[in-house]
């Protein structure tokens, strides 16, 4: 069996930053993080050997730690505020992408626009980029523009980690139901997340079967899964590789790994190697 790990994969530059900033705020003293850091089980495990603790973004005052932190998903300026006023020390860890989508949304509500995230309702970056819009309207799929409030001008941004691809096909279906209307929309799904998509797709024309590495909870980590699902490849989605069944690849000439954006490296490291040794194991059946 061979195996083929993606040209663009695993954990991006804003998730590294920001877990090198829990490692030091940890190594200096208390820290609660507000949130998951990540979408990531093991980074999450990781963090609670250094000590670190868990709190809830929304609930300001609750930590029992002078320092707490912003995770890599960002926060509405209105939870920042209230936690400051609260007396805490907030350490910001918001990936400068996410930062951007949140500049080009406030921008185009005070150019007069109706704001319109495309994204997964609840998730924390969604929320994060309506707390300070309460009007703002969250549209998961062509099914939610009718949820869209009739208005002259509409200002559109994105989840950073929604596929391009889809974010553009709900846009243009937006354009339709919204005739009439002006619809202004700004590209914040960032590069590591096309990339990521784009040499996934390279991969599923070479692959009978994909395994994807990340958390359960992470959205760009289903994305990745979704989108070789729709292409009609085998894809298994794992956290570790102790989740690795080698029965998935009893017929496989060619597997490919990729992983989300909050995987850690060692991670892929692991995957790789069970990978070797389910293929040996092959080899020496036959």
């Amino acid at each position: 069996m061979r195996i083929i790990l993606a040209d663009h994969y695993g954990m991006c530059f804003g998730v590294r930053e920001a877990l090198r900033r829990a490692h030091d705020a940890a190594a200096a003293g208390p820290v609660t993080i507000l949130g998951q850091l990540v979408h990531n089980p093991v980074v999450q495990q990781h963090l609670t050997t250094l000590g670190v603790r868990e709190g809830r973004l929304d609930e300001a005052g609750s930590a029992a730690t002078r320092d707490v932190m912003i995770t890599a998903h960002g926060a509405s300026d209105r939870d920042r505020s209230a936690w400051r006023e609260a007396g805490y020390r907030v350490m910001d860890t918001t990936c400068p992408l996410v930062h951007r989508a949140h500049a080009a949304l406030a921008a185009l509500v005070a150019d007069g626009c109706q704001p319109v995230v495309i994204g997964q309702p609840g998730h924390v970056e969604v929320r994060g980029l309506t707390g300070d819009f309460p009007h703002a309207v969250v549209v998961e799929d062509e099914a939610g523009l009718a949820a869209l409030p009739v208005a002259p001008r509409y200002g559109v941004v994105s989840q950073t980690t929604q596929p391009i691809a889809r974010v553009r096909q709900i846009v243009e279906a937006m354009r339709r139901h919204c005739a009439g209307a002006e619809v202004i929309f700004r590209d914040t799904v960032c590069q590591p997340t096309k990339d990521r998509q784009s040499a996934l797709d390279d991969l599923c024309t070479r692959c009978d079967v994909i395994i994807v590495i990340g958390g359960r909870h992470s959205n760009n980590t289903r994305q990745l899964s979704d989108s070789v699902r729709s292409r009609g490849v085998t894809v298994h989605q794992i956290e570790t590789a102790a989740d690795l069944d080698a029965a998935w690849f009893s017929r496989c000439k060619n597997a490919g790994v990729t992983a989300g954006t909050s995987t850690l490296d060692e991670t892929v490291r692991d995957v790789i190697q069970r990978l070797r040794e389910i293929s040996e194991s092959q080899v020496s059946t036959l």
